[in-house]
């Protein structure tokens, strides 16, 4: 047991706690054994077992490797910047425009009816039968 903690303590490198509310983020900077560093981001929430009658933390863990933190900061501060000022950045919005409008005007969506789907069939038909 005593080898483990020290390979732990050795894999951690540096470690940065934010407390948000309810809930608890660890961000760990550890290295692998080949000297390769990579971040683990913990949420831990504080739960109540109603059939222990205990308290227990709930823990959800993301593992970010070196080679995806640009994509991941990228992504990150895409959606922080949208969630504050709900606006899309140019190539984002071009990105939405080309999935919802299609290139090829042969595979364009046509008029589509919708005002039989919330009616009920069976209903319909009772109603038919009284006439």
């Amino acid at each position: 047991m005593e080898a483990t903690d020290k390979n732990q303590q050795r894999e951690e490198i540096f470690a940065k706690v934010v407390r948000a509310g309810k809930r608890t983020y660890f961000f760990d900077v550890k290295e692998t054994r080949a000297k390769e560093k990579y971040l683990t981001i913990t949420e831990s929430k504080r739960r109540f077992n109603n059939d222990t009658q205990k308290f227990f933390y709930e823990k959800h863990k993301l593992f970010l490797y070196k080679e995806d933190f640009d994509k991941f900061a990228d992504a990150l501060e895409l959606v922080i910047h949208f969630i504050r000022t709900g606006e899309l950045p140019p190539e984002e919005l071009e990105e939405v425009a080309e999935a919802v409008i299609p290139e090829n005007p042969e595979n364009e969506i046509s008029d589509i009816s919708f005002e039989d789907l919330g009616e009920d069939t069976e209903n319909q038909e009772k109603e038919e039968d009284k006439e």
